[in-house]
């Protein structure tokens, strides 16, 4: 496992992804995830360069599909895929992901099962041809999905078949904050094969009853100490986990921060944690 800085997580804008990856490279994280639109536009060579000279490794990149729009948006997206693909094979990324929403005031269970099955699979078969994995994070909360008529796939296990309907290499997105929310344990992480990982999300959580977790009221790993992440970073080092992980705390307190300081935090809590679970 090595550590990463996605500035999209902790609320950081910049300029360009030559400005992202000197942050990166100045606060030691070993990798950056970064946006595949912007790396596609600068071209492979160049981007591969800036990487190079900045130290960092390109991680991971945002899945750039909108399969939650109109059918024309899809489509749309859909046919830029290849291209997109390319570039991150040309840059050696193997791995992209997203989160999927648990409840639908509209689709049943069923219904929103297939339409998402049917929308990812063409999408995943394009990234198959290019030797990437696609990662799909459930989003655990019970709050998410309350007011809701339908609930959606909210669990590693409902999680595993929706996965295995989209493709031999679509896995997980894990996210710590979701395997607490979704009352699952080692035992969960410790059936995976690694392969079945793509990328990984840590956070810590504010002290409230897990049910009455809000989504996006979170904080950095280590920070509460209600989320057990010895556990979880130690479950996935024991099944040989290899990829990028990165810190997703929708903290208003970092966002508040300048740039540097915030990805300073940021970083001095992943180490912290990496560190505590045994890991470095």
């Amino acid at each position: 496992m090595f550590t990463s800085l996605s500035l999209g997580a902790i609320g950081v804008k910049v300029d360009s992804l030559a400005q992202g990856l000197a942050l990166a490279a100045k606060h030691d994280f070993g990798g950056y995830h970064f946006s595949i639109g912007e790396a596609h536009q600068l071209g492979a060579p160049h981007v591969a360069q800036l990487a190079q000279e900045a130290g960092v490794r390109l991680s991971a990149f945002g899945f750039p599909l909108n399969f939650r729009a109109d059918d024309a948006t899809f489509e749309k997206d859909l046919q830029a895929l290849p291209a997109l693909a390319q570039t991150a094979a040309d840059l050696g990324v193997h791995r992209t992901a997203t989160w999927i929403t648990p409840a639908s005031a509209e689709l049943s269970y069923a219904v929103n099962f297939v339409q998402h099955a049917s929308r990812l699979q063409p999408a995943a078969s394009i990234l198959a041809e290019h030797d990437i994995r696609l990662g799909l994070e459930y989003v655990g909360p019970k709050t998410s999905r309350e007011g809701k008529k339908h609930e959606f796939v909210h669990t590693m296990d409902e999680m595993s078949e929706l996965c295995d309907a989209v493709g031999d290499n679509c896995g997980y997105l894990l996210d710590a904050w979701h395997w607490y929310t979704a009352h699952e344990d080692a035992s969960h992480l410790q059936r995976l094969s690694p392969d079945q990982v793509v990328d990984v999300h840590v956070n810590d959580a504010p002290d409230r009853p897990v049910d009455e977790q809000i989504d996006n009221q979170r904080c950095l790993p280590g920070e509460t100490g209600v989320i057990d992440i010895d556990t979880f970073l130690g479950s996935l080092k024991q099944i040989g986990y290899d990829g990028p992980v990165m810190v997703e705390p929708f903290s208003q307190a970092v966002r508040d921060m300048s740039a540097d300081d915030a990805c300073a935090a940021t970083g001095a809590s992943l180490r912290g944690v990496w560190t505590h679970a045994g890991l470095a």
